[in-house]
């Protein structure tokens, strides 16, 4: 079931965002880490500290705990709602590949260019057959 948070003109957008890591432990290391942060955002938002389409310009000190403790410092507080967007997270050999249909991914972006990532985007709209090669690998968008 999809949840849908706001309303906008866009359309789906069926995103796909490649990290590439210098090996697989790094690119399950940076997975682990949005994991953790992407539940942590989303304790922020069952405790009504961060509503969803609300702006906010503060980390809440649970957050900046948090933020602290994963060595995390290139986000900025309109980034968290992100981490809880509808998204499916892969790791596929030494790469993280993250598919949506949202155009808000400089969350996702900021974490795995801090963890050193080559980055490749694109729509799978406009390059079918990579998105079709991902369908068949196991990534698809809804999991």
């Amino acid at each position: 079931m999809r949840i849908w948070w706001g309303y906008g003109s866009e359309h789906s957008m069926n995103l796909v965002m490649i990290g590439r890591f210098a090996s697989v432990g790094e690119a399950e290391s940076a997975k682990e880490l949005i994991d953790k942060l992407a539940t942590g955002v989303q304790a922020e938002v069952d405790a009504g500290r961060l509503e969803v389409g609300e702006p906010t310009r503060r980390f809440s000190q649970e957050m900046i705990d948090l933020l602290t403790e994963l060595n995390l410092h290139a986000l900025s507080p309109g980034d968290l709602e992100q981490l809880v967007y509808d998204t499916q997270i892969r790791v596929h050999g030494d790469s993280v590949v993250i598919r949506t249909d949202e155009v808000d991914v400089a969350a996702h972006m900021k974490i795995l260019l801090d963890r050193k990532a080559r980055i490749e985007i694109f729509s799978a709209h406009v390059h079918e057959a990579e998105g079709d090669a991902l369908d068949r690998a196991g990534i698809g968008r809804r999991g």
